[in-house]
C-alpha cells in the first residue's frame, strides 16, 4: 500500500497494542517522547512515517524494538535502485 499524496510506503504499527500492554494513554506516549498527541494518531492510523530518532524514542517508551513496533507492507518492491 502506498500514500498516494507523496508516494511514500504506508508503514503499520503495533503502537496501539503496546500501549494498551502499558495502560499508556496517546497523550502518555506523546510526552514521554517529546511530541504532540496528534502525532501519535497520526502513527496509529499509518499517515505518518516517523523519523528513525522518532522511532527509536516510541520503541523505547513502550518496551520494545523498532522492528517489532513497525510493519511494512510485505507488497512493497524491496528490489528498487535508489539513484545516487
Amino acid at each position: 500500500m502506498w500514500n498516494e499524496e507523496c508516494r511514500e510506503p504506508v508503514m503499520k504499527t503495533r503502537i496501539r497494542e503496546f500501549r494498551a500492554r502499558y495502560q499508556m494513554t496517546q497523550a502518555d506516549l506523546a510526552d514521554a517522547v517529546g511530541v504532540r498527541r496528534e502525532t501519535i494518531v497520526f502513527l496509529e492510523a499509518g499517515r505518518y512515517n516517523p523519523s528513525l530518532k522518532l522511532a527509536h524514542a516510541v520503541a523505547k517508551a513502550l518496551g520494545t524494538t523498532i522492528d517489532q513496533l513497525f510493519l511494512f507492507d510485505d507488497d512493497f518492491p524491496m528490489d528498487v535502485v535508489l539513484e545516487e
